[in-house]
């Protein structure tokens, strides 16, 4: 299901333009201007992050915040702040208040596409459990340590976030640009080819014939799949 994504901005023109682009990302998008009834529309339709203005036409934003901190429906959704208030003490008020983020106008769309991306895959993760295990693997997100049976491997950061990612959707077939979007994101400067180099290493640390591997499984002309039971 796409992101659910509420912009509480009063100026029609503004708004307009972070729906445009949100909505170009996928996500679904909730304009509303900031008038008393807010919170509840907010609790009606449960969004996954809301970007709130901070000068509003009947509530004060820092207020709203605080009523989005005290709502049982709304309390953990993260909140960015966008404003023109740009002295520090505005930002360290905001962020005290409850929000998550805070972004002075003028900004770049790309910026607060990438905070709002940023923000739904720390929620993401933060809902995920701790440990995964599957088979013989035991991997710990805390510690980012991964067990093999007895023996702890030895990955180095991007490895950890492959093998996550497999261990996490057994049994699926990805291609390389797949594998590329989700454990490298909008990194420049990597191709299909980065893939097979990670696929290669990881190989040579779970499987006993790397050259014949049992979990790493390549799909001929398409990618990989990760075997459950191998």
């Amino acid at each position: 299901m796409p992101k659910r994504i509420s912009v509480v901005e009063d100026e029609a023109e503004l708004s307009d333009l972070i729906h445009y682009n949100l909505t170009r990302q996928g996500y679904q998008v909730q304009v509303l201007n900031g008038s008393k009834g807010t919170l509840k529309a907010l609790e009606r339709w449960k969004p996954d992050l809301v970007v709130l203005d901070v000068m509003l036409p009947e509530i004060d934003g820092f207020e709203l915040c605080g009523q989005i901190r005290q709502s049982a429906v709304l309390s953990r959704i993260p909140v960015i702040f966008l404003t023109a208030r740009s002295h520090e003490v505005d930002r360290v008020l905001g962020l005290e208040i409850g929000g998550d983020d805070y972004m002075t106008k003028p900004f770049s769309p790309r910026e607060l596409i990438a905070r709002v991306k940023a923000h739904l895959r720390r929620e993401d993760m933060d809902s995920q459990p701790v440990t995964i295990e599957i088979g013989p693997f035991r991997l710990d997100r805390t510690s980012r340590r991964v067990h093999l049976g007895e023996k702890v491997l030895e990955l180095t950061s991007t490895e950890f976030n492959l093998l996550e990612y497999f261990l996490v959707h057994p049994g699926r077939a990805y291609s390389r640009d797949q594998l590329l979007g989700a454990v490298w994101g909008e990194q420049c400067c990597v191709s299909p080819r980065t893939v097979d180099v990670h696929v290669r290493r990881l190989r040579e640390q779970i499987e006993e014939q790397p050259e014949n591997p049992k979990y790493l499984i390549t799909i001929r002309g398409f990618g990989y799949r990760f075997e459950e039971s191998a």
